[in-house]
């Protein structure tokens, strides 16, 4: 890699050589006929050569690498885990990485946050103090999971974290740190380009502005270029230099480095399942889990109940968990959930909206209730304007009794307020009646369309804070983590969750049922304390059959009135 960066800056520098060349021939009377004229001409391409060069370069040294969003920890904040990652880089005789972050991600790894650009933007910095920090690189930031600190053990997290921190020791070779300054700036020159071309005016540099955009799209070609020529080279040395990290960590807690690999499997799958089932729904009403790390350990201990292949992994928690190493784990926790949040979902949309925290005990009031009213309402305004006799668009909307109920209104699925429908007209009897008699299609061609445009309105957010680029994934794309947090649904699979949705709010208000919360399955009907799990059947049949008799038995069953209006606010 840095014999293709001598040789993109060889090519630079030729012609003004050749140009060097002629005007000392010239001088020393070596001239012949029309020497002079040659002699112009190739000063003039240096003189171009050397000015492109030099705009390149200088976009390449401005631009600032991209760095993964994290929570930064200082050593106040887990003075034992500073000590424990010191303790491990002592014993593998590799440099102490300078700070920590957590990431709500399940991976752990090195980041060099001592770019130049980088450093140009702190506060107080200077040309000569740039120039030596450039000489001196400082070791890299040590990035962990936060789901590894909650559900491993300390024993396990530093048997994981041993290969990694191993990592510091090659960092701090020259040649290697060298070329990893290379490719993250052209990385960062390429980025730059990118968005100069999608017309984001902040990354704009000096200068007259359409010049400066032609010398961005030339970067960015001659960037594209050498990172292609670099990439096989730098795949190949981060391969060498993560089998040399993990040679030298073999001798580390050996006994342990199997169990710790099975959590990260364990634990990336109760992050995963937590993050779709249980996260998801409650950032779409704007509420955010203030507790994300506990739960997954909520969620793999409800895992390790229900699966026996996972009971083992339970038995583990009489041990010293490796997040009692921070000095609040709450409120790191919290820190984390919040940055997931803005990650995976992007801000709230609206007026008036912004993220609330919710805890776990208040989740099945404010996220699932919320949820079930909301989803009931658009479904039952579904029904109106898809209304055979003409009676589309003649809902009306009972207001709340108190300005407290009008608060807690719900939001749609994707973020919009939710539709507004006659409280008498909102009865689970009406959508038994009308879905056996047919126009199912008609009801579910409506639903899907106000939740796309939902989604849609939604997807326009913002640039999340302390971001730099928006985060919002759009439907079914995966998230900037890799998470498909928007799965394409059908409509006849959105009508069957509006209509468990109308059912449920026919539960709570008409039976004894309460909503609530499964840690691997998300929001949850609890019927006499326990969970109802034979709902989805007579709603399938309905919706997909048109056969309203399994669910009119179900209903019947447990007591709940078909004919009684549901509050939908």
């Amino acid at each position: 890699m840095l014999r293709i960066r001598g040789t993109a800056l060889a090519a630079a520098l030729l012609p003004g050589g050749a140009a060097v060349i002629l005007h000392v021939a010239a001088s020393t009377g070596l001239a012949g006929p029309g020497w002079a004229p040659a002699t112009w001409a190739v000063t003039a391409a240096a003189v171009l050569a050397l000015a492109v060069a030099g705009g390149v370069a200088a976009v390449i040294a401005r631009a600032r690498p991209a760095t993964s969003p994290t929570v930064p920890v200082t050593r106040a904040q887990a003075p034992d885990l500073y000590v424990l990652v010191r303790e491990l880089a002592d014993r593998l005789d590799v440099p102490v990485p300078s700070a920590l972050a957590l990431t709500p991600d399940c991976d752990s790894w090195l980041e060099d946050r001592t770019h130049p650009a980088q450093e140009r933007r702190m506060p107080g910095s200077a040309p000569v103090r740039w120039l030596r920090r450039r000489r001196s690189q400082a070791p890299p930031v040590l990035v962990i999971g936060s789901p590894f600190l909650w559900w491993m053990r300390v024993a396990e997290l530093r048997a994981l974290l041993a290969p990694v921190v191993a990592g510091t020791g090659p960092s701090a070779h020259p040649d290697i740190a060298a070329a990893r300054r290379c490719v993250r700036g052209l990385d960062a020159a390429v980025a730059v380009a990118d968005r100069a071309r999608a017309g984001h005016r902040r990354d704009a540099g000096p200068g007259p502005r359409p010049a400066w955009r032609a010398v961005l799209r030339l970067t960015g070609l001659v960037a594209r270029v050498l990172l292609r020529a670099c990439g096989p080279h730098a795949a190949e040395m981060e391969r060498g230099v993560a089998a040399a990290a993990a040679d030298r960590a073999q001798h580390v807690d050996r006994a342990l480095r199997t169990t710790a690999q099975e959590q990260v499997g364990l634990a990336y799958a109760g992050w995963d399942r937590l993050l779709t089932r249980v996260a998801l729904p409650a950032w779409r009403t704007g509420r955010w889990p203030s507790r994300l790390d506990a739960g997954v350990v909520a969620a793999l201990t409800e895992l390790s109940r229900r699966d026996r292949l996972a009971d083992g992994f339970a038995s583990r928690l009489g041990e010293r968990p490796a997040c009692d190493l921070l000095e609040e784990p709450g409120a790191v926790d919290a820190s984390v959930s919040l940055l997931a949040a803005r990650l995976f979902h992007g801000e709230p949309r609206g007026e008036g909206s912004g993220w609330a925290p919710v805890d776990w005990t208040n989740y099945p009031e404010e996220v699932v209730d919320r949820i079930w009213r909301g989803e009931a309402a658009r479904l039952f305004a579904a029904l109106d304007a898809t209304e055979p006799n003409g009676r589309a668009g003649a809902a009306e909307h009972t207001p709340p009794a108190d300005a407290d109920a009008a608060a807690r209104a719900p939001s749609g699925a994707g973020g919009a307020a939710a539709p507004t429908v006659s409280y008498a007209e909102a009865a689970v009897g009406r959508i038994l009646e009308r879905l056996a008699a047919g126009g199912t299609d008609a009801v579910a061609a409506r639903i899907s369309a106000d939740v796309a445009r939902a989604e849609a309105a939604q997807d326009a957010c913002p640039t999340a804070p302390g971001l730099d680029e928006p985060v919002l994934p759009g439907a079914g794309q995966p998230s900037p983590m890799g998470l498909p947090l928007r799965p394409q649904r059908s409509g006849r699979e959105l009508m069957a969750e509006h209509v468990t949705a109308a059912v449920c709010c026919a539960a709570v208000d008409t039976a004894d049922a309460a909503p609530g919360l499964d840690w691997l399955d998300g929001p949850a009907l609890l019927i006499d304390g326990e969970r109802a799990t034979d709902l989805a059947g007579p709603v399938l049949d309905l919706v997909e059959d048109g056969d309203p008799g399994p669910l009119r038995d179900w209903l019947t069953a447990r007591g709940i009135r078909a004919d009684k209006p549901v509050r939908l606010v």
